[in-house]
């Protein structure tokens, strides 16, 4: 009897580790699968940072500090999230930049609420949408203060912060595919992470973290994209002073208030409800900062190589700056405004994916 006591109790052990075993290895192939619905490695993996304003956002007036921004940060924002599934997106981040100088990451949390308003609409068009949950968890702190100020200023010791951290942490990531980041407010969450690698890594691996780095820059919000285009010629940017500036449209019956209301703001859900009516320099689509992905929706498109900004893009054609990785504006403004009839008509479409089924 006694060993057929131990024999049972033997055996419910064993059944027990076993059974507890199945439920630890279930639940990490659920959670490396929860981790990787999103990822694809024949998609771009894409880090967006943004002086983020906030929903309701006013150009001046007798309002709140950190109520006063461009507006046109949140117009591209609604664009990029409507192309959420065409990208493995690792970073949202709010970085300081015009105005308010003060980086919020809440104001990117709000726009993802509307955003998960219309996001069961959005899979039933493409399933590969991420959830918004994924995209709140990819949702990270920069620095405020910085807008304006040299490069050397806004690095260094103890100017680590919680996006600069996570940049450092994705391009760590055993994927061989390159990062891109597109950059509508100042650069130093960027140039932070690149400064930290610089100091606590060999050569040969900073040399191995920046070739993975491809960095689209709109204008110039503080010296840090100087820094590094002076410090690091091998490094892939393209830094657009002028270019952008072909997204501007308010006068085109294609981009004008009149469409954006008619197509995207009214009647399109809670998201396109965000989009505001206007921008700093014009009404309608404005939208300075949007080439820094459309190149890349046009690369998906194969119109363009994304390893070569010389190409012509949705997002503007460039030129080589001497014999550096960095590329300028070339032709101009025209490179972008060119394709408004083919990115604008995808916009139209995706709006009405927010209320439309398939």
């Amino acid at each position: 009897m006694l060993r057929e006591m131990k024999s049972c109790k033997f055996y419910f052990t064993v059944t027990t580790l076993l059974l507890f075993t199945a439920i630890a290895f279930a639940q990490e192939v659920n959670m490396e699968h929860k981790e990787n619905e999103h990822h694809s490695t024949n998609r771009l993996r894409v880090i967006m940072t943004s002086d983020f304003p906030p929903i309701g956002v006013v150009k001046g007036g007798n309002v709140p500090n950190d109520q006063k921004s461009d507006p046109d940060d949140m117009q591209s924002i609604v664009r990029f999230l409507l192309y959420a599934n065409e990208f493995d997106i690792e970073a949202l981040i709010a970085s300081a930049g015009t105005f308010a100088n003060i980086a919020k990451k809440q104001n990117i949390l709000d726009v993802i609420d509307h955003y998960e308003t219309v996001y069961e609409n959005l899979k039933k068009h493409d399933p590969l949408y991420p959830t918004p949950d994924y995209l709140r968890s990819i949702t990270f702190q920069g620095r405020s203060g910085t807008w304006g100020k040299k490069g050397t200023v806004n690095i260094g010791e103890g100017k680590d912060s919680e996006a600069s951290e996570a940049i450092i942490s994705i391009v760590d990531k055993p994927d061989p595919r390159p990062v891109y980041i597109g950059i509508w407010g100042d650069c130093s969450v960027v140039a932070q992470a690149v400064w930290k690698v610089q100091n606590t890594r060999s050569t040969a691996d900073l040399e191995t973290f920046l070739s993975k780095l491809r960095i689209h820059q709109i204008a110039t919000q503080d010296g840090t994209i100087g820094w590094l285009r002076d410090n690091f010629p091998k490094l892939f940017i393209i830094h657009s002073q002028k270019t952008y500036r072909g997204m501007f449209g308010g006068r085109d019956p294609i981009s004008n208030l009149a469409w954006v209301n008619e197509n995207i703001r009214n009647n399109h859900g809670s998201l396109c409800d965000v989009y505001p009516h206007e921008g700093m320099g014009c009404t309608g689509v404005c939208e300075g900062d949007s080439p820094s992905f459309l190149w890349l929706v046009s690369a998906n498109r194969g119109l363009n190589d994304p390893n070569d900004p010389t190409q012509e893009s949705w997002g503007g054609q460039f030129k080589r700056d001497g014999k550096t990785n960095h590329y300028v504006d070339g032709p101009g403004p025209s490179s972008i405004s060119k394709w408004r009839a083919d990115y604008q008509a995808e916009f139209q479409e995706r709006a009405d994916w927010c209320i439309s089924h398939p």
